[in-house]
This record gives structure tokens, C-alpha cells and sequence, in this order.
């Protein structure tokens, strides 16, 4: 024999001398041998088929392949332990676990499912009981067929219930039961009790009368009865005491009785009782007796700020407010209709509870104390609008634009000075000034008057030097005058009081007497009168 394994758990077994060497390791041998299994199994579960995908040589026919399912559950060849089930499938097995239910189960999808012996009729119920199912079992329980007040026995028969000697007596208490055939009767029992007690409803004992409640007290007015076993007291209410004389409770005065004590400032006697009161500014604490202040900030009674204080309130304003005769009003201050000195330089706003100080529009700024007004420099910062031809000037609230410009037969020797140029003849030179020179004033309109605003002479002066000196133009209104200080000084003054701002242009000339002859020079005056500084 030459034995080729097939499959797993089956050997196919060949005649040697049927299949050739050259086919030893074939795992089918020619149609014409017959297989040979071991192990034997049953002709059943043999099973062939053809097939030529396994002949090696054309020269052979068609060979027959044998495939057989093993019974590993036969063969106890499977793994299954001692508490599993062994089942054969086709190539394999299935090991599946025991499980034993207990008495009135029954296995079901490997669970234990109770038995309804009731519906498999496996029960041993009497025809005179009724079949109730349970977990696990079953109880017979007896059909009804007696008469009430009957029940019955195990043999079906209706015997009388004795409903006196069941647990729960039907009779009350203070009642006797009496059992009869099919019912029962209660009797009263006959019960004796004494002075302040009365039977109860159900005759069974004796209960305390309520002489207080049944009004069969005898207690006076304003006295409280209490109820006692068997009898009752009466006693006065408290805050009342029992007078003796009277024959009746009068009211107790606390207040005097305990002076101080009860109340922590005001007591007042009440009927039985007493009531504690407390004064403006404070309230009664949650005892009743005490006196808690009252914040009566918390309410808002001030118009503006409030400071609590013990039994009472204080109103008072912030700054730059004053406080009403009311005690609870803030009005504000007008610190500029009030103030004695000047708050500000130039005018003063009221806002609520302050001032503001202020500058004229153009000209001014506010000064870093916020009260006075700065002049702005508008040539120096460059905010005038003079041409390149002008020169600025700048004033007290503004500027001017100036313009220096020489007459004929003159030239600007510098910004602010024009030289005679030579003169056809003599007698023109002797009336012409030799030179003209410009000058700019400014002064504000509360200048104390007189004052002295310019002052001219040679330079330098000699010997026998001696001045003339006289306005030739621009004093129309008679504001300035001259006044010779000495041989070769004089001086222009303001001698009239200005009281709103101006402009002038004065000319001023001055003769020169040097070594007997006149020379004339012209000084032109550029005045700007202000306002007072802010």
C-alpha cells in the first residue's frame, strides 16, 4: 500500500502495485483502484468525484478523488472539556457547554426557562382547584363555590368561617364578638368610669373630659383654663397676675415692675404685656428689646453726600457747593459773582461746582495755572499774516504789520532808519530832516498818567549841544506833549488817559543847535495801545 494525505483527519489509501512510482506523491490515484480509508468510516459519509486537474500524464485516465468528513465527536479526537458538549460539523466540531436547570426548568438557548406546568398540563390539581402557575412549580388553589361567611376545606366541603377567632377581630374595642353559623354579632361591653372621665365611643375604656374645651370649667374672666387628667386648674394669663381682693387677674406693669431691664430705651406697657420702643434714628433689633441705629444714608436723603452718624445724619456738598438751611440741599457756588480778588484775568465762567476762566478768541492762550491769559508771540510763531515787504510787531492780544519805507531823495541806511541823500541846494537841506528814523510802542490803556513813553537827543552829545523838540504830526487829539529834560534830551509823554485800545503814529523832530547851526531829525513813532493784561 502507498498511502497521500488528502485533507486533514483523512488518509486515502492506494494499492502499491496499481499506482505507478512516477505517481507516489499524486494525491489521487487512477479511477480503477479502489480507495482504501483509515479509518474506517461509514459508507455514508464517502463521498467521490472526479477529477483530472491532478492527473500528471495524459496517458492515464481520469483520476477519482475521495473526500470524507471525520466525526471528531466519534473519534474523541476534539478538545472539548469534561463540562462541554461535543457536535460534529462538516471539516470541524462545535464544543458547546452543559448546563442542567433545576426542577420545573427547562433548557432553552442555553438558558433555564420556567416550565408552565398549568399549560403542559403536567400539574396534579383536583377537579375542584385551579391551577396557578409559579417559578419553578405550581399551587392548586380551590375553586369558590361556598357561601359567604363558609370556606373550604381540602375535600371541597364548606365549613363555617369563625370570624371571632381570626386575627384581625372584627368587633372594636369595648365590643365582644360572638361567632355565628355563617357571621358573627358584637356585643357592648358594660364599662363604669369615674369623676372627670367618660366611656369612649366604643364602650372599651374611660377617657379624660376636656372640661376646658366642653366649657364645663369654671374660670374667670381673663383667666386661662387648663385641662388636667380627671379635672382642670385655672390660671391667669401671663403678663396678668390673680388678685386676691378683686377676685380676678389685673394686668402686671412691666415697665415699672422691672425699670431698665426689659427695654434698651423706651418701654411701653401693654395689656399682659409690654412693647419696646426706640427713639428717631433708630430702629427696634429682631429681639424686640434692643436698639439698632438706623443708616439713613442708605435711603438717600442728601442731595449730594451723607455721612451716617449714631442716631442720626449728616448732610454735606463737595466742593463748590454750599449747603441749603434745609440740611439736605446742595446748591452750587457762583465763585465768580462771589470771589473779592479777580479768579481770572480776563473772564470767569460758572460751571456746577467750580469756575472756569477764559481768554479772549484770538491774541491770548491759557496760562499753565489755568486762571490767566498769555499773550501769543504771532511773529514768533509764525501765525501772522504779514508779507515778506513787512515787518511784524507783535502787541499784547495781536500783532501788526509794519512797513518801513524811505521818502524821496532818502535811502534805508537799516530796517528802521532812511538817510537823507544830498540836496539840490541848501535852503532844501535846512528843511528836510537829515535823518528819519522808526520807533514801536506799546503800552495797555491802564498806563499811569503822565507817562513818559519816549525820550530822544544826539548821540553823542557835546558841549553846547542844545535840542528843540516838538510833535509835528499824529496828535490830533492832543494825547502826547513834549518836554525838554535838559539842553540836549527831551521826551515825549502821554499825558490823557486812553481807555480803549488804539493806534498812533506820531512824528516827532528834534533841532539840533551844534556849533551854530540847526540839523533836523525825525523820530516816527509807531504807539499801540492795549488792553490791560489779562
Amino acid at each position: 500500500l502507498y498511502s497521500c494525505m488528502v485533507t486533514t483527519g483523512v488518509i486515502l489509501m492506494c494499492l502499491l502495485s496499481l499506482c505507478s512510482l512516477s505517481h507516489t506523491l499524486s494525491l489521487s490515484c487512477p479511477y480503477s483502484v479502489f480507495p482504501l480509508l483509515y479509518p474506517p468510516l461509514p459508507f455514508a459519509l464517502l463521498s467521490l468525484s472526479l477529477s483530472t486537474s491532478l492527473s500528471v500524464s495524459s496517458s492515464f485516465p481520469p483520476s477519482l478523488s475521495f473526500h470524507t468528513d471525520i466525526n471528531e465527536c466519534l473519534m474523541s479526537t476534539h478538545t472539548c472539556q469534561m463540562n462541554e458538549h461535543c457536535v460534529n460539523t462538516a471539516g470541524s466540531f462545535v464544543c458547546r457547554r452543559q448546563i442542567t436547570c433545576p426542577l420545573g426548568y427547562q433548557i432553552s438557548n442555553d438558558v433555564c426557562e420556567d416550565i408552565d406546568e398549568c399549560v403542559q398540563g403536567t400539574h396534579n390539581c383536583g377537579p375542584g382547584f385551579e391551577c396557578v402557575n409559579s417559578e419553578g412549580s405550581f399551587r392548586c388553589n380551590a375553586k369558590p363555590h361556598c357561601s359567604m361567611g363558609f370556606t373550604q376545606d381540602t375535600r371541597g366541603n364548606c365549613i363555617d368561617i369563625d370570624e371571632c377567632g381570626v386575627v384581625g377581630r372584627p368587633c372594636s374595642h369595648g365590643f365582644n364578638c360572638i361567632n355565628t353559623v355563617g357571621s358573627y354579632s358584637c356585643q357592648m361591653k358594660i364599662i363604669m368610669c369615674n369623676r372627670g372621665y367618660h366611656a369612649s365611643p366604643d364602650g372599651g375604656r374611660c377617657i379624660d373630659v376636656d372640661e376646658c374645651q366642653s366649657a364645663l370649667h369654671r374660670c374667670g374672666e381673663g383667666q386661662i383654663c387648663h385641662n388636667l387628667p380627671g379635672s382642670y386648674r385655672c390660671d391667669c394669663q401671663t403678663g396678668y397676675q390673680y388678685d386676691m381682693f378683686r377676685k380676678m387677674c389685673v394686668d402686671v406693669n412691666e415697665c415699672w415692675r422691672y425699670p431698665g431691664r426689659l427695654c434698651a430705651q423706651t418701654c411701653e406697657n401693654t395689656p399682659g404685656s409690654y412693647q419696646c420702643s426706640c427713639t428717631a434714628g433708630f430702629s427696634l433689633s429682631s429681639d424686640g428689646k434692643n436698639c439698632e441705629d438706623v443708616n439713613e444714608c442708605l435711603t438717600n436723603p442728601c442731595s449730594q453726600e451723607c455721612a451716617n452718624i449714631y442716631g442720626s445724619y449728616q448732610c454735606y456738598c463737595r466742593q463748590g457747593y454750599y449747603l441749603r438751611e434745609d440740611g439736605h440741599t446742595c446748591d452750587d457756588i457762583d465763585e465768580c459773582a462771589q470771589s473779592i480778588g479777580h479768579l481770572c484775568s480776563f473772564k470767569c465762567v460758572n460751571v456746577p461746582g467750580s469756575y472756569q476762566c477764559a481768554c479772549p478768541d484770538y491774541g491770548y492762550t491759557m496760562s499753565p495755572n489755568g486762571r490767566a491769559c498769555r499773550d501769543i508771540d504771532e511773529c514768533t510763531t509764525g501765525a501772522h499774516n504779514c508779507s515778506l515787504a513787512e515787518t511784524c510787531y507783535n502787541i499784547q492780544g495781536g500783532f501788526r504789520c509794519l512797513s518801513f519805507d524811505c521818502p524821496q531823495n532818502y535811502r534805508k541806511s537799516s530796517d528802521t532808519r532812511c538817510e537823507r541823500l544830498s540836496c539840490p541846494n541848501f535852503l532844501d537841506c535846512q528843511n528836510s530832516p537829515l535823518r528819519i528814523t522808526y520807533y514801536h510802542l506799546s503800552f495797555q490803556t491802564n498806563i499811569v498818567i503822565p507817562a513818559q513813553i519816549f525820550r530822544i537827543g544826539p548821540s553823542p552829545a557835546y558841549s553846547g549841544d542844545n535840542v528843540i523838540i516838538s510833535i509835528t504830526q499824529g496828535n490830533e487829539d492832543n494825547y502826547f506833549s513834549t518836554r525838554k529834560l535838559n539842553a540836549y534830551t527831551g521826551a515825549v509823554y502821554l499825558h490823557r488817559q486812553v481807555h480803549e485800545p488804539r493806534d498812533f503814529l506820531i512824528d516827532v523832530e528834534m533841532k539840533l543847535w551844534r556849533q551854530g547851526t540847526f540839523t533836523t531829525f525825525l523820530a516816527r513813532l509807531y504807539v499801540f495801545i492795549t488792553a490791560n493784561s489779562l
